[in-house]
C-alpha cells in the first residue's frame, strides 16, 4: 500500500516542497531508497549522500534543506526535527501495511468469567486470562499470555507474545509489551536471622503508566509493601532489571541490560546507556543522562551527563593502570608525609 505526499504532510505536518501527488510506499535509508520510497536525513555529515539519493522524497531541516535543496531533485518535507518526523511516518506506513489482530476470544483461550474484556479486543491463543481482570478497548493479548488476577490492561496496549502480567498490575494506554517480559513477579525481599533468610511478602504492585514500551525478556518487581511505578512514556529496552518499589519518571528511557537495583527513584527525561548499574536507595534528579557501562553507586541531585566506566585499553596497559590504582592509598599516605616534611622545613629556614 502507498500514500501520496499531500496526506502524509495533512497527517504528520511539516513544508512540503515539490509534487503533493508523488506516491510513496514506504521508508528506506538513503542508501538503498528508490523512487517508491521516502527517506530522511538527521546528520548534516550524510548530505552529500542525501543529494544523491534514488528516494522520491526526502525529509530533512530547514538548514540541510538550504545546503542541499537545489541540488536534490525529488520533493523535500521540511521540519524542525526530521528523526522525530521518519519515527512519525515509519508509524504511519506501519499501520498501512498491519494485518489486524483477530477481534474477540480464541477458543483456546481461558478466561475467567468475572474478566471484563472490551469486546473489540483481541486474546489470542492459549491465553490466560484470571478473575477481576479488564482488557480495554482494542488491546491486544498475544498467544500464550497470562494476565493475573484483578489486573488491568488500557485501552490499545498490547502484549506480544508469552507476556506474564501478574496478579494486581496495571498498565495505562497504547502500551507495548515485548515477549518474555515479566511484570510484577516478586521483588528480592529478604531478611537476615542468623545467617538464614527469611521471604519477605512482596504485596505491592506495579503500575505502568500510558504509552509505555517494555522489551524482550524484561523483569519489572512488584513492590514489597508500596507500588513499583512507572511513568507515562518510559521506553525499556530488552533484558532490564527493574527491582521492587523502583519509581521511575515520565518519559525516561533505558537501553538493554540496564540493572535497577531496589527502591530507586529516578526522574523524568532521563536517559540510562546499555549495562549501567544502579545501586538501590538512591535518587537520580530529572534529565539526568547516564553512560552505558557506568555503575551509579550514590544519589544524582543535579541535572547533566555522568560516567564511570574505565576506557578501554590493552590488557598490560591496563593492568599496569589497576596497579596504580591499589596503590594510590599508600601513594596518597606517602605524598602527605612528604609535605609535612617540606612545609617542617620551609619553617626551620625562615
Amino acid at each position: 500500500m502507498s500514500t501520496r505526499l499531500k496526506a502524509l504532510v495533512d497527517r504528520l505536518g511539516g513544508q512540503l516542497i515539490g509534487d503533493d501527488a508523488i506516491e510513496v510506499a514506504g521508508i528506506a535509508p538513503l542508501d538503498a531508497a528508490d523512487a517508491s520510497h521516502i527517506t530522511f536525513l538527521s546528520n548534516p555529515k550524510l548530505r552529500k549522500q542525501a543529494a544523491q539519493t534514488g528516494a522520491a522524497a526526502l525529509i530533512l531541516s530547514p538548514a540541510d534543506n538550504e545546503a542541499i535543496g537545489a541540488e536534490y531533485q525529488g520533493a523535500r518535507i521540511v521540519t524542525a526535527n526530521p528523526y522525530a518526523y521518519f519515527a512519525r511516518a515509519a508509524q504511519y506506513f506501519a499501520l498501512l501495511h498491519a494485518i489486524p489482530a483477530p477481534v474477540g476470544i480464541h477458543p483456546s483461550a481461558v478466561v475467567d468469567p468475572t474478566a471484563r474484556v472490551a469486546p473489540d479486543a483481541s486474546i489470542g491463543p492459549q491465553v490466560v486470562i484470571e478473575a477481576g481482570v479488564e482488557i480495554g478497548a482494542g488491546a491486544v493479548i498475544g498467544a500464550l499470555s497470562f494476565i493475573g488476577r484483578d489486573a488491568k490492561v488500557g485501552p490499545e496496549t498490547q502484549f506480544h507474545a508469552r507476556v506474564t502480567f501478574h496478579a494486581g498490575c496495571i498498565i495505562g494506554a497504547r502500551g507495548i509489551v515485548h515477549s518474555g517480559a515479566v511484570i510484577g513477579a516478586d521483588g528480592f525481599g529478604f531478611a537476615n536471622e542468623g545467617g538464614a533468610w527469611i521471604k519477605i511478602p512482596q504485596t505491592g504492585r506495579v503500575v505502568i503508566g500510558d504509552d509505555v514500551d517494555i522489551g524482550v525478556n524484561t523483569a519489572i518487581d512488584r513492590g514489597a509493601l508500596a507500588d513499583t511505578v512507572i511513568g507515562n512514556g518510559v521506553k525499556i529496552d530488552n533484558l532490564i532489571q527493574i527491582a521492587h518499589n523502583c519509581e521511575i519518571g515520565d518519559h525516561t528511557a533505558m537501553a538493554g541490560c540496564v540493572g535497577i537495583a531496589g527502591s530507586v527513584k529516578i526522574g523524568k527525561y532521563c536517559t540510562i546507556g546499555g549495562a549501567a548499574m544502579i545501586n538501590g536507595h538512591i535518587t537520580i534528579a530529572d534529565r539526568v543522562h547516564i553512560s552505558g557501562g557506568t555503575l551509579v553507586s550514590r544519589s544524582i541531585a543535579e541535572p547533566g551527563h555522568y560516567t564511570a566506566v574505565f576506557p578501554m585499553a590493552k590488557n598490560a596497559d591496563w593492568e599496569k593502570s589497576a596497579a596504580l590504582v591499589r596503590n594510590l592509598p599508600s601513594m596518597r599516605e606517602k605524598i602527605r608525609e612528604l609535605e609535612k616534611s617540606i612545609k617542617s622545613l620551609r619553617e626551620q629556614t625562615e
